[in-house]
């Protein structure tokens, strides 16, 4: 049964205002700042770390909007999703690349290359599997599990919001529970496990 217009309006909301470049866009910021030694070194690492998850890759997949490639700017149907997720596993591993070349915190290094390694499931299971996992879902879980990493359990207390992100994409209908499922179990892994090893 169809939810009903409230409900839509209400999960459209979150889907778009809380999508992965917003999320990727503030976690980014919000580690450069925790990590660096000074301000002017977290607003100069922080961007460079931003503009490599999020501002490149969503600059792309807008323009692939605006040149009919793309159905809609969360590139719903499955069958368009394998370039875009590439040029944000590309962009994102370049801007690893340029962080540690640029000598940035350790810790911003991590989780950049903990969203490169998540990317890196996503991309296959997209690519050979033919499914389409949330990458909403696995960023919204991810940004909980990097925020509890960088600040304590306290920031568990972000869940809420990550679990309105999936619920959004359900009601939606873009992806099934299961989708969204795979999305934030890879998501939290990646922040949860790997990121703390890596500094």
């Amino acid at each position: 049964m169809p939810a009903a217009a409230p409900t839509i309006r209400l999960a459209r909301l979150i889907t778009d205002g809380l999508s992965p470049a917003v999320l990727v866009a503030t976690l980014t910021l919000v580690v450069a700042w925790h990590s660096a030694a000074n301000t002017a070194q977290a607003l100069a690492v922080g961007l460079v770390a931003a503009a490599a998850g999020s501002f490149i890759p969503i600059t792309y997949i807008l323009r692939g909007v605006r040149h009919g490639r793309w159905t809609d700017h969360h590139v719903g149907v499955r069958e368009q999703r394998k370039l875009p997720i590439l040029i944000c596993v590309l962009s994102t591993a370049v801007g690893a690349a340029v962080l540690i070349t640029i000598g940035a915190p350790r810790q911003l290094i991590a989780l950049v290359v903990a969203m490169v390694a998540a990317l890196l499931v996503a991309w296959p299971v997209t690519l050979l599997l033919r499914w389409k996992i949330s990458i909403h879902a696995l960023v919204a879980a991810g940004t909980t599990a990097a925020l509890a990493v960088t600040f304590g359990p306290l920031a568990l207390a972000t869940a809420p919001v990550a679990a309105a992100v999936c619920w959004s994409r359900v009601v939606l209908r873009d992806h099934t529970l299961g989708q969204v499922i795979a999305g934030a179990t890879v998501g939290a892994a990646a922040m949860a496990f790997l990121f703390p090893c890596l500094f």
